[in-house]
């Protein structure tokens, strides 16, 4: 059973019950109780994007333990204070299980594994560990690259865009690896950036993918946005595109390029079952196309043949670990080493990445 609340009804809980009997409450499930799962996301669920993306990685979480768990997915809540009060509301109410599925949610949700020592915690795209609070993310980088080859073999102009929401490790790596692999096909490919600083801000990625094309970017990549707005836009004007977390091929049925999907379910399922067997440790989680997360699907029929024969090698090789899209000689926009020859960056390097590579036009936000 899956209850979908939203932010209004939420608040309006907090308020009847007080902040202080949230926070003082320390109910404790019956052994005959379900695990109370609680995800909390700062945009709709819908029908794509990232939110819908871990609503669906619960799926087989349910599937797979059936009355024994409840899930409620919280959704539409902002980062901030409101975002405390209603993951410590749920918490009080019971859930024991928080998935924080939004980077900025990482303080509150932090000082609520510190303060709830019997709750499993999962945060979206953070940093910090506890011994009940882990954090995950995905190593999208593996897919974009294998986008960049592609968009490399269909752009006429040699300029490729993103429209992308937040200056964060994770997006920045993922269009480092879109331009790295568009430059192992066209080495002189560029590639511009519009940071449009929301996840969910529909008029505003359409106008950021209008801007780009006017520049003359004829494949943009939807960078973390959980609207088809991005992909909408380019097939009005004939633009390929893709996206990260879920399919959105039906709001482009010609110029869909693809999707760099996760697959949450083989994480969830291991982590719930730790917290259910007492096992459950804190510890980062960076997860890619080995932990079968990370996946690319709905490739664009018009990638030419011996393209996607390369692609497909390659993924392979990202696969087996053979491959690193950042394996150097890479060099940084500024004209600096990024990457000396031969070396290949570990996974902290990577999770820790604010550089932009050579080839990428736009500088980073300050």
């Amino acid at each position: 059973m899956i209850n979908a609340l939203n932010r209004r009804t939420l608040l309006k809980g907090v308020a009847l019950t007080g902040l202080a009997s949230a926070v003082g409450a320390r109910a404790t499930l019956a052994a005959d109780k379900p695990l109370g799962i609680a995800l909390v996301v700062p945009s709709p669920i819908g029908d794509v994007g990232w939110g819908h993306a871990l609503a669906a990685g619960l799926e087989p979480v349910k599937a797979a333990y059936g009355d024994k768990v409840k899930v409620t997915i919280l959704e539409n809540i902002p980062e901030g204070p409101d975002a405390d009060r209603i993951m410590t509301k749920t918490v009080a109410d019971g859930n024991k299980f928080l998935i924080a599925g939004s980077f900025g949610y990482q303080n509150g949700a932090l000082q609520i594994a510190r303060r709830n020592k019997d709750v499993s915690v999962l945060h979206a795209s953070g940093f910090q560990v506890a011994p009940n609070f882990s954090p995950f993310a995905a190593k999208y980088f593996q897919g974009t690259y294998l986008m960049g080859m592609a968009a490399a073999a269909l752009t006429k102009s040699g300029k490729l865009g993103s429209v992308s929401a937040f200056a964060i490790p994770e997006l920045i790596t993922s269009i480092n690896a879109f331009t790295l692999g568009a430059q192992a096909v066209k080495p002189d490919i560029e590639v511009s950036v519009v940071w449009v600083n929301s996840w969910f801000d529909p008029a505003k990625e359409q106008e950021a993918a209008k801007a780009l094309m006017s520049q003359g970017c004829d494949v943009i990549f939807s960078n973390a946005q959980d609207t088809p707005s991005v992909i909408s836009a380019c097939e009005e004007a004939g633009v390929y595109a893709f996206n990260l977390n879920s399919s959105m091929k039906s709001y482009a049925q010609k110029t869909y390029l693809g999707c760099v999907a996760t697959d949450w379910s083989p994480y969830f399922l291991a982590q719930v079952k730790a917290h259910m067997d007492g096992t459950f440790k804190g510890a980062n989680a960076f997860l890619g196309m080995s932990d079968k997360v990370v996946k690319v699907v709905d490739w664009n029929s018009s990638v030419p043949a011996d393209t996607m024969t390369k692609i497909n090698e390659t993924e392979a090789k990202i696969a087996d670990g053979s491959f690193s899209p950042f394996t150097g000689p890479i060099t940084k926009a500024d004209g600096s080493e990024g990457v000396a020859a031969g070396k290949t960056l570990t996974d902290k390097e990577i999770m820790a990445m604010d550089w932009h590579v050579k080839g990428v036009t736009t500088p980073l936000p300050k």
